[in-house]
């Protein structure tokens, strides 16, 4: 069987070069907006979660308070990584103060939320009702955030691949320190002679 003479040539360096670019424009590296998305996404997931609990007739408050507490720690981590590095930054490239201060006023109404929600007891009836609304008050934010701040954060010169870097860095230093918290009991007071 004959084959023809081009079938034959090693592809050109400029083949090989379009070959090697394919897979890169398939597959793009994630960014800080995609980052902060992901966590978006879970803690979705763990609202979900809480709302079947609570709907459930076995009313555990035990899973409630591990759950409850395992949003809040998701919830105050991320938004830590925003005020200290995310937000700084769009807010310079963007030059949008109004949604950038209303974003920084919904993360303070969160973290009072958040506070309520750790000193209540899970059997308490406004249980529930706090999470739900938390749930309810971040997706509103969510939803903020994805259509203006990081639209507006990809469409300026801010390197988004850089700050993924520092937010996944910062992100999982203070998710040691919250796993920490979480195992180091409380120092006993010191018994008075």
């Amino acid at each position: 069987m004959a084959t023809t003479a081009a079938a034959r040539k090693p592809p050109t360096a400029s083949a090989k070069t379009t070959q090697a670019r394919a897979p890169a424009k398939a597959k793009r590296q994630k960014d800080a907006c995609d980052l902060l998305d992901a966590d978006h996404k879970a803690v979705k997931a763990l609202f979900k979660e809480s709302e079947s609990l609570s709907e459930s007739r076995s009313r555990s408050t035990t899973k409630k308070r591990q759950l409850a507490n395992r949003i809040c720690k998701e919830l105050t981590v991320h938004a830590t990584i925003e005020e200290e590095i995310f937000y700084p930054a769009v807010r310079k490239a963007i030059k949008d103060n109004d949604l950038m201060n209303e974003a920084t006023v919904e993360h303070a109404s969160a973290k009072d939320l958040i506070a309520q929600i750790k000193g209540m007891d899970p059997a308490d009836e406004l249980f529930d009702a706090r999470v739900t609304v938390l749930g309810e008050y971040i997706d509103h934010h969510v939803k903020e955030e994805r259509t203006e701040m990081f639209a507006q954060a990809r469409a300026s010169k801010l390197d988004l691949l850089s700050l993924a870097e520092q937010l996944k860095q910062r992100k999982d230093e203070l998710m040691a320190q919250e796993d920490l918290k979480a195992v180091t009991p409380l120092a006993e007071p010191a018994m008075a002679h």
